[in-house]
């Protein structure tokens, strides 16, 4: 058993590097299964489809970013103000990594999947909203400790915020820049004052 969880595992890792840098789209199982070391018989073992892969490798992204989520919005050692911008401002740093790898795949697959497949659309969705729930209760935190002035809709509020970082590391990417990124911060900080 623990054989087959290590070559699912090294199937997963290795598509993740490899879709961060090409894509969903642009990643063969021919090309994958290679190099990962794994005979192409083995993936129907264990995934379905490309499409069941897909959902596999998406989840394990969800389940990775819950954790990393946790290190920054659920820190206790920071005021809830000061945890909103460790998360943006680690948004920024990986989004700006030479490594495709060290980049979001809610962003890079965003637009990718939608079209393709239901199933990972939805594992993106709810992993969205998730992290706006995350985002809006530590908005809400913030009004409590005293850190963010109390905001009127705290939902309606990490919905925009994160909606306009998504958008602005699409634009990074685009235009390989930080300009778009640093905008973003800068109305964050608008969005989210101090009392």
């Amino acid at each position: 058993m623990e054989q087959q969880n290590d070559t699912r595992s090294q199937i997963l890792t290795t598509g993740r590097r490899l879709t961060a840098a090409q894509g969903y789209t642009g990643v063969g199982l021919s090309s994958l299964l290679k190099e990962a070391g794994v005979p192409k018989g083995s993936f129907y073992h264990y995934f379905a489809s490309k499409e069941a892969y897909g959902c596999a490798l998406l989840n394990e992204f969800m389940t990775e970013y819950g954790v990393r989520l946790n290190t920054s919005l659920a820190h206790p050692d920071m005021d809830a103000r000061s945890r909103i911008f460790t998360y943006f401002e680690s948004w920024r740093t990986k989004q700006l990594s030479p490594d495709p790898q060290d980049r979001c795949l809610i962003v890079k697959l965003s637009a990718e999947v939608a079209d393709l497949s239901e199933d990972m659309s939805s594992i993106l969705q709810k992993g969205v909203s998730d992290i706006i729930a995350r985002l809006a209760l530590t908005l809400e935190q913030g009004a409590e400790d005293g850190t963010i002035v109390p905001l009127e809709n705290p939902k309606a509020s990490a919905e925009m915020i994160y909606h306009m970082w998504l958008g602005a590391s699409l634009i990074a990417s685009i235009s390989h820049s930080d300009a778009p990124l640093s905008s973003a911060m800068d109305a964050t900080k608008a969005l989210v004052p101090a009392p």
